[in-house]
């Protein structure tokens, strides 16, 4: 463990409790290894637990890298207001008007997408298009020409569903009006003012380090390295940064703060700063609200802005409480690190901030009314099978593959998973492989089950 500066001995009391919790959790998920950092006022707390490769252990620590995924969605968008400050950008322009050559299936939908559509999830094309377009600095155009491919899911702006593309196109906008290539325009704008010189996007910049290696770790068996590591150029907007706990910290005292660097220089104002975490929209089975890229949740009364990662065989947390000053970071390299971190940062708040947050009641519907919920569902990256199981529902997924390439095969099916219902049309897992995921089946107009929304994707009924 170690501690920057020293906090107080209670708070340090507290962040050694929360060790013991996470040491319990990393075994009871099958976690290989984790690293974990929490903001608290002035004060920093990281540990490392476990090993960071199965096959060639090396213990963790506060310093080694992990792959922090879709986390990386709030730097761009990050990136992009600095831009918009600049006078280069205008949240609420045609893409059009940086990438006249931008075209869709749905021709209005590419006519008037806008930067808030790409950063909010409403722009309503399939969003889990993950393409291998090479590693030349020709890679986001590439992507961006095959965007021609995707379907509209729903009219733009007419719905919420998290789309990855969206910020992979984002990436495309501020690489065309900079000049540069993407990863350096980061670099320059946000990771170098703010010290994160343990922050990176290519393989070849973090194989000098301690890097964590991700793991397929099933409920029975041996966990295994989950392969491929690397991601494709295209989704780096959307998901490619590397970093370690510290450099996370940094971030986060940013987002906490006023918009300035370490050295007082000032990269965003504090309006801006606070823009980015205010509602835009509402969020479904993901966030409650979603703001510029962050993803808001109302946790035993509290607010927090976050936004975590997957990649393959890691997953990340990162949760901030603005009103509080406090903030979590959290990488795993274990496929059932989503558990995981869903637990841990209701264990957080509990340990760190005194907040219960209380499960929401369980309702029992009998078997008619079930069976108008059972049946397929189908997403772009999985398929779901839903049955009636003791008064709730049982919901089986099949992967389809896909991630993180487009001929990546599917990963092994996880368990069955049992859901109640917490409202009329709301399910959630509160055990199982799906622990802690929320869904919300949604309707047409004439009150047909259409899709079922979890994970903050829509899973369409099949007829």
């Amino acid at each position: 463990m170690s501690v920057t500066p020293a906090p107080p001995a209670e708070l340090a009391a507290r962040f050694d409790a929360f060790c013991h919790i996470l040491e319990d959790a990393r075994s009871r998920y099958g976690v290989p290894g984790l690293a974990v950092g929490v903001l608290h006022g002035e004060h920093e707390l990281t540990a490392g637990l476990g090993v960071h490769n199965l096959r060639h252990p090396l213990p963790v620590n506060d310093e080694t890298l992990f792959q922090i995924g879709s986390t990386t969605k709030t730097f761009t968008a990050t990136v992009a207001m600095r831009l918009v400050e600049a006078g280069k950008l205008d949240l609420d322009a045609p893409i059009r008007t940086y990438l006249p050559d931008f075209r869709l299936a749905d021709e209005a939908a590419a006519a008037g997408a806008t930067l808030r559509h790409l950063f909010t999830h409403c722009a309503g094309w399939v969003g889990d298009f993950f393409l291998n377009t090479g590693r030349g600095e020709d890679a986001l155009r590439r992507y961006m020409e095959r965007m021609v491919e995707l379907p509209q899911e729903f009219p733009l702006g007419e719905g919420w569903a998290y789309n990855n593309a969206s910020f992979s196109l984002a990436g495309l906008v501020i690489q065309e009006v900079c000049g540069k290539p993407y990863e350096d325009v980061v670099r320059e704008m946000l990771l170098a003012p703010l010290g994160m010189t343990m922050s990176f996007f290519f393989p070849e910049e973090v194989i000098i380090h301690r890097t964590a290696v991700g793991h397929y770790t099933p409920e029975e068996g041996e966990a295994k390295i989950a392969e491929p590591w690397a991601l494709n150029r295209s989704a780096y907007p959307a998901g490619g940064i590397i970093a370690n706990i510290p450099d996370q910290l940094r971030y986060a005292r940013f987002h906490l703060g006023d918009g300035t660097a370490p050295d007082g220089t000032r990269l965003l104002s504090a309006a801006s700063v606070h823009a980015m975490q205010q509602t835009q929209r509402r969020g479904v089975s993901l966030a409650d609200e979603v703001g510029i890229s962050w993803l808001i949740h109302y946790r035993g009364g509290l607010r927090t802005v976050g936004h975590g990662g997957a990649t393959t065989g890691q997953f990340s947390a990162f949760e901030m409480v603005p009103e509080r000053g406090f903030a979590l970071a959290l990488t795993t390299n274990g496929s059932r690190g989503r558990l995981l971190n869903a637990a841990m940062i209701k264990r957080a708040l509990e340990t760190f901030l005194d907040v219960r947050i209380a499960e929401p009641p369980r309702l029992t519907l009998d078997a008619d009314a079930l069976a108008e919920f059972t049946g397929d569902y189908s997403a772009a990256l999985a398929d779901l099978t839903i049955t009636a199981q003791e008064g709730g529902l049982v919901l089986a997924s099949k992967p389809k593959g896909g991630f993180p390439e487009k001929e990546t095969p599917p990963p092994p099916a996880p368990p069955p998973a049992p859901f109640v219902f917490t409202g009329p049309a709301r399910i959630q897992a509160f055990e199982g492989s799906m622990e802690g995921a929320e869904g919300h089946f949604l309707r047409d107009e004439a009150g047909r089950i259409t899709g079922l929304h979890i994970g903050g994707r829509i899973y369409h009924r099949r007829a």
